[in-house]
């Protein structure tokens, strides 16, 4: 018989048994119904707090690329918004001589009658960014492409060997042939191969020349339109035209090239008429040639213009962008001991904030 010492023992140890399968069943049970909560951080430990971006206002987005220590890439352009009014300027003497060397204070500007004060001013021999518009249509066959292309190598001879070319040509629609080239043979190498036919684009021809150039590498900038003066094909009309070149920096040089049969005629006239006012509105001017040799002197007389032309800009003060137009006028005075001078450049410019 057990002593009741071993009885003790024994029921102890099946009380230590029973207790321990007991709370292992409730753990398990817990486990499953409830989960397990996690420590708490202590006040020494990092903790990565995401919070919502505050509200910024928008910023303009710039064009320029920002390098380390604050230097910034060149290579692209950076655009800004300016209210600086530019244009060319060509001074003569009563002789129709090209006056260079004078001063900044010899010239007033007038906008809407009031005087500006000259910001920029420069009578560089700059380099030109010259585009040719050739008319190929049927009204300029015979000799006239040849004579036109003889005289054009005289111009290209004359000028700034860093001047840069681009050759339009057009008859029922315009073509850019040339695009942006140092290479004035290249221009009279292509002209070699054209042939004159169809109707005539020069409206539309004037307006890509326009947009072209404005592409140029240089500021200064011209178009040379040789025709006849005669649209019959454009989808562009004059005043279109005529606005684009208001409102651009392109001065627009017309050489009309017209035929025994041209003379006097009202299609004469209409074409003489079409490129007076073109060249008027940019700032440039129409010639009429008789001969090859009077149209080599002209293109000459162009080339020399673009190299003494006085570059001239202001700032209009409380400028606002309206868009409207604003009639300027140039004075200039003689030096002592020179008579009268003679000023051309273009009528006036649309008030808008141009990106330069």
């Amino acid at each position: 018989m057990k002593t009741r010492r071993q009885v003790v023992s024994t029921a102890l140890f099946l009380c230590a048994i029973l207790f321990t399968l007991t709370v292992t069943a409730t753990r398990e049970h817990n486990a499953q119904t409830k989960p397990v909560a996690r420590p708490s951080p202590s006040p020494n430990q990092e903790l990565l707090k995401v919070e919502p971006a505050p509200q910024q206002a928008p910023q303009k987005r710039s064009t320029q690329i920002e390098l380390p220590q604050g230097e910034v890439d060149d290579k692209r352009p950076l655009i800004t918004n300016t209210d600086l009014v530019t244009f060319n300027v060509t001074v003569t003497d009563s002789y129709g001589r090209f006056v260079s060397g004078l001063r900044k204070n010899a010239f007033t500007i007038l906008d809407e009658n009031k005087p500006q004060e000259i910001t920029f001013f420069s009578d560089d021999d700059a380099p030109v960014s010259v585009g040719v518009l050739f008319d190929v249509s049927g009204s300029m066959g015979g000799d006239k492409v040849i004579r036109a292309r003889d005289a054009l190598a005289h111009f290209m001879q004359t000028s700034d060997e860093r001047d840069e070319y681009f050759l339009i040509g057009f008859n029922s629609r315009a073509q850019l042939l040339v695009d942006r080239t140092r290479d004035g043979n290249a221009l009279l190498d292509k002209l070699t191969f054209l042939h004159t036919k169809g109707n005539t684009a020069l409206y539309d021809a004037c307006y890509l020349g326009v947009e072209r150039v404005q592409r140029g590498t240089h500021a200064k900038r011209a178009i040379l339109l040789i025709s006849d003066g005669q649209d019959n094909n454009s989808r562009y009309t004059f005043g279109q035209l005529s606005r684009v070149l208001k409102e651009s920096d392109v001065v627009l040089y017309g050489i009309g090239i017209l035929g025994g049969s041209d003379m006097g005629s009202s299609l004469g006239m209409e074409g003489q008429g079409t490129l007076d006012e073109l060249a008027g509105v940019s700032g440039g001017k129409a010639f009429y040639p008789n001969n090859g040799a009077e149209m080599s002197d002209i293109f000459e007389q162009i080339a020399l213009e673009l190299r003494h032309q006085y570059s001239i800009g202001y700032r209009p003060p409380n400028f606002v962008n309206d868009a409207k137009w604003h009639k300027i006028k140039v004075k200039v005075s003689p030096p002592r001991g020179m008579a009268r001078l003679f000023v051309r450049t273009k009528e006036g410019y649309y008030a808008i904030s141009n990106p330069k």
